[in-house]
């Protein structure tokens, strides 16, 4: 009897036991806490809800995306995270007594109600435009039935090559291009998103640009530290021609052969090049000689009237260049201690006037010589100041010079009061066309006009690195000044009027 009590009583014990070992298990409790955000962005998303199974407790998430469940017994649970925007999403977590564990879920958008926005339409420039202008505004309209944050991209394309040119990630529904090309046709498409949908493509449009203008002035500017070189017509139209982020300086037309000549810094030397005059088709003419000079803010190069050859000076030396970059010969090799700063040809090939100076770019001369690098007659010569600018008639008899009649020369390069000149070389006088020069002003880089009855030239004002402008002014047969002055080019310089 005694067995059967002890067995009943070990019975009631084991029982016992597993009650209690139940009742302690429920007791233990845990936290799960974690982040939501955008697949997509990466952004934390706010007011999702978040639930367990087994169920506990409901949260949702806060602005920063976060939530915390505390409270939560012990056990293996799924944890959903649920909004009608995303796509419902679950991670599994074991929740451990007196900790916490942490879940991330990373939302995808849901478009299974999400619609797509409309098709682009047009604005501007409206289909066949003709647009005079190479910077473009272009415009659209589109809408998204949901009001979804839209993105477009801008593709264009032209009737002369592959180029394509592709702009992405625009946030509004305008956007300007820059630098595209006189006489070419072009073809535009907007693609939008709503990135939830497919991209919706608008219909092709096209516009035209206009031919390149009959530009007759071309010039300087300096944009951002760079020198940029730019074409103007009477009317005003500027083109760039050159690279912005290029140096490049002193243009010369040749109508012979229609091309541009230019300076261009590359790496450390300044090279001859040519050009189109729409700035295409840029050659490079100088290489193992550069264009050199003691100071190559002045210095200059000349055309032959045919276009066939160029003359540039390095240092001592006058070379003579194909327009290919064939040839080379040296024209003339000034004497010790002197270096070429200028030079310019007469139209037939039987003179050629150079500027030459010494080591700090005084005790400047102007003379003339012939090819065979015989001197022949000297213009201008033991002068205190700067001499510059150098031109020649289409008569072989005017010479355009300048100097600075004040004689100031200094280690600073410093002008002030430079005043034109042209020099008669059938009778040996000269006569200023400076009259009408403010005072404190410098007139510089004066070129003949094409008729030849007028200059085109800088003035600015003496004082450093003061705005510099280009102005026009005409004369009689007697060389008198017979109009004033008048701005053609606002902070502008180096000249070329053909």
């Amino acid at each position: 009897m005694k067995k059967y009590i002890y067995i009943l009583l070990a019975v009631m014990l084991i029982v016992v036991i597993g009650c209690n070992e139940d009742t302690v298990g429920n007791d233990l409790k845990g936290s799960i806490s974690g982040t939501v955000t955008s697949e997509s962005t990466g952004e934390p998303l706010e007011n999702i809800e978040i639930s367990t199974s087994p169920a506990s407790t409901t949260i949702l998430t806060d602005e920063n995306g976060e939530f915390v469940l505390e409270n939560v017994i012990v056990n293996q649970y799924s944890v959903k995270a649920e909004s009608e925007d995303y796509v419902t999403a679950f991670e599994s977590v074991t929740v451990n007594a007196d900790a916490t564990s942490n879940v991330i879920f990373k939302l995808v958008i849901s478009s299974a109600n999400n619609r797509q926005p409309s098709a682009p339409v047009a604005i501007a420039p409206v289909d066949n435009a003709s647009i005079a202008d190479l910077n473009v505004g272009f415009a659209w309209n589109s809408i998204d039935p949901d009001g979804d944050d839209l993105t477009y991209e801008l593709n264009i394309r032209n009737d002369r090559d592959e180029e394509v040119l592709k702009f992405s990630n625009i946030q509004d529904t305008t956007y300007t291009v820059s630098d595209l090309k006189y006489g070419y046709k072009y073809f535009w498409q907007v693609a939008v998103s709503d990135s939830i949908n497919d991209s919706v493509l608008s219909q092709v449009y096209s516009f035209k640009v206009a031919e390149f203008p009959d530009n007759s002035y071309y010039f300087v500017r300096e944009i951002d530290n760079n020198n940029v070189i730019f074409s103007s017509n009477e009317k005003g139209v500027e083109v760039r021609l050159t690279d912005l982020n290029r140096n490049s300086f002193r243009p010369r037309k040749n109508n012979s052969i229609n091309r541009v000549a230019f300076l261009r810094i590359v790496g450390s030397s300044t090279q001859l090049f040519t050009m189109k005059p729409d700035g295409s088709d840029v050659f490079q003419v100088t290489s193992s000689i550069p264009v050199n000079s003691i100071n190559n803010k002045r210095v200059g190069y000349s055309w032959s009237n045919d276009g066939s050859f160029l003359l540039y000076p390095s240092l001592d030396k006058l070379y003579k260049i194909s327009a290919t970059g064939e040839g080379k010969e040296i024209i003339y090799d000034a004497p010790e201690g002197r270096f070429i700063m200028n030079t310019t040809v007469s139209a037939d090939n039987s003179i050629i006037v150079l500027h030459t100076t010494d080591v700090n770019g005084y005790n400047a001369e102007i003379f003339t010589i012939d090819f065979s690098g015989t001197r022949k007659k000297t213009l201008v010569s033991n002068v205190l100041g700067s001499l510059g600018g150098l031109d020649i008639n289409i008569t072989n008899n005017l010479v355009l010079y300048t100097r600075d009649v004040s004689g100031f020369e200094s280690a600073e390069d410093r002008e002030l009061n430079t005043k034109m000149f042209i020099y008669n070389l059938q009778n040996d006088t000269q006569v200023s066309l400076s009259g009408g020069k403010d005072n404190g002003t410098n007139d510089t880089d004066p070129r003949f006009s094409p008729d030849e009855a007028g200059v085109i030239f800088v003035n600015s004002s003496n004082a450093i690195d003061s705005n510099k402008a280009i102005y026009t002014l005409r004369f009689d047969e007697n060389l008198s000044v017979s109009q004033d002055r008048t701005i053609l080019i606002d902070n502008a310089f180096m000249p070329d009027w053909e």
